[in-house]
């Protein structure tokens, strides 16, 4: 039986295995426990399969992602299965998340359909399709009766969609690895660089009086406007700045500032006394964290307005997702474009324009990470969330022939 052939073969058992796992309503942050006991379940019969508990002092790591309530993980823990190898191999951990984002308007999407090749539900593409391609290569490698030389590690992390504190856990706890591939929806395409994001929270104050003695106050939503279009010229810069960074130069406009919410402390009759906005920083690997946030706070200090230098508190309480990139022509991108070129596709190379866990494993683990998988951005998060059953089989086989060609036989 050659590669193909075991793929292809184990194709509807991943397939309905997708399908089960649809049914789990893993949101974020919430209930991960019963579908990552599941997947421990499936995965036992490749290798250790256990269930890792998060650290009690990970709220304390610099790296932590705060959401917007207490997250609890007395039974929510992260799945890690390693694999029988022998020695002389190179190591390589295949990742993936088991969480979803909430779907309050979709009622049917934890129960998944499939029609042609086609199957919708929540997690469909983001990232339970991954993590059936992850379940696919091993069933393709157990059905070859391979011996892999090098280590093979497999990760099922929980709240990847609140920040990757899933992944920094076990990062922190020490699984390391010569290479990692994570698994998110990049059509199939190769992607060893990786957009961050950061999200802020600017709150500005204001002085507030009856509207009658408007020339008394100060209006905090008047003040904030202002600063918003100090932060839009902001973005014209950062765009600028941006122009040609390899792997990202076919994509529109892959940085930007975003004002996601606006709250006024106010009455109709009266001039607005306070102001909090939420947004976010999209940037390439050309910047880094702390140079946007600084760059941010340089754009409020430097408005030109002494009122807002001396009312505003600028802060970054959730979301802080670097950006990274590795050489185009790194081993492990080279491996996996002759697998791709071994499973009858053009291998293509580029950036991935969201922020996932990969920028933990290069920036806090200090390794190589290439982004990868089936299914589009453009369904991931959506009330119609799908997944095409061809891409998870080719993904399937690109994965399986990378194992093979990195780890040894």
């Amino acid at each position: 039986m050659n590669i193909r052939e075991a793929v292809d073969g184990n194709l509807r058992e991943a397939l309905d295995f997708l399908k089960e796992s649809i049914r789990f309503r893993s949101i974020s942050g919430e209930g991960e426990e019963d579908v990552q006991e599941f997947f421990k379940e499936k995965l036992s019969v490749f290798g250790e399969a256990k269930l890792v508990a998060l650290p009690a002092e990970l709220k304390k790591d610099p790296e932590y992602t705060f959401a917007a309530k207490e997250l609890d993980y007395s039974r929510r823990k992260n799945l890690v299965l390693e694999c029988p190898s022998a020695e002389g191999g190179r190591s390589l951990i295949i990742n993936s998340h088991s969480d979803v984002v909430p779907a309050e308007k979709w009622t049917e999407a934890f129960s998944p359909r499939e029609e042609g090749n086609i199957i919708y539900g929540r997690g469909a593409c983001d990232a339970k399709g991954h993590i059936a391609v992850m379940y696919l290569a091993l069933l393709a490698l157990k059905h070859l009766g391979v011996s892999l030389k090098g280590k093979l590690i497999v990760e099922s992390v929980i709240e990847e969609e609140v920040g990757g504190n899933g992944a920094l856990a076990l990062i922190r706890q020490g699984y390391k690895a010569d290479a990692v591939i994570v698994l998110e929806s990049t059509e199939l395409k190769i992607a060893p660089a990786n957009r961050g994001a950061v999200w802020f929270k600017l709150d500005v104050e204001g002085k507030s009086v009856h509207m009658g003695k408007i020339t008394e106050g100060v209006n905090a939503i008047e003040k904030t406007c202002f600063l918003m279009r100090r932060m839009k010229e902001y973005e014209r810069r950062l765009i600028e700045e941006s122009k040609n960074v390899p792997l990202f130069q076919k994509f529109r406009q892959p940085v930007q500032v975003n004002f996601g919410t606006i709250l006024g402390d106010g009455w109709p009759s009266m001039v607005c006394g306070g102001v909090t906005m939420e947004g976010g920083v999209g940037f390439l690997p050309n910047k880094d964290l702390k140079g946007i946030k600084k760059e941010l706070a340089d754009v409020i200090e430097n408005s030109g307005d002494d009122w807002i230098t001396n009312h505003y508190k600028l802060s970054f309480p959730k979301l802080h997702n670097d950006a990274y990139a590795i050489p185009a022509d790194h081993p492990l991108v080279e491996t996996m474009k002759q697998a791709a070129s071994d499973s009858g596709r053009t291998p293509e190379v580029e950036g991935f324009i969201a922020s996932c866990d990969a920028r933990l494993f290069n920036k806090v683990g200090r390794m190589p990470v290439v982004v990868f998988g089936p299914g589009s951005l453009g369904d991931a998060h959506s009330d119609t969330e799908k997944i095409d059953t061809e891409e998870i089989r080719a993904a399937g086989e690109i994965l399986t022939r990378t194992i093979i060609n990195w780890c040894g036989v």
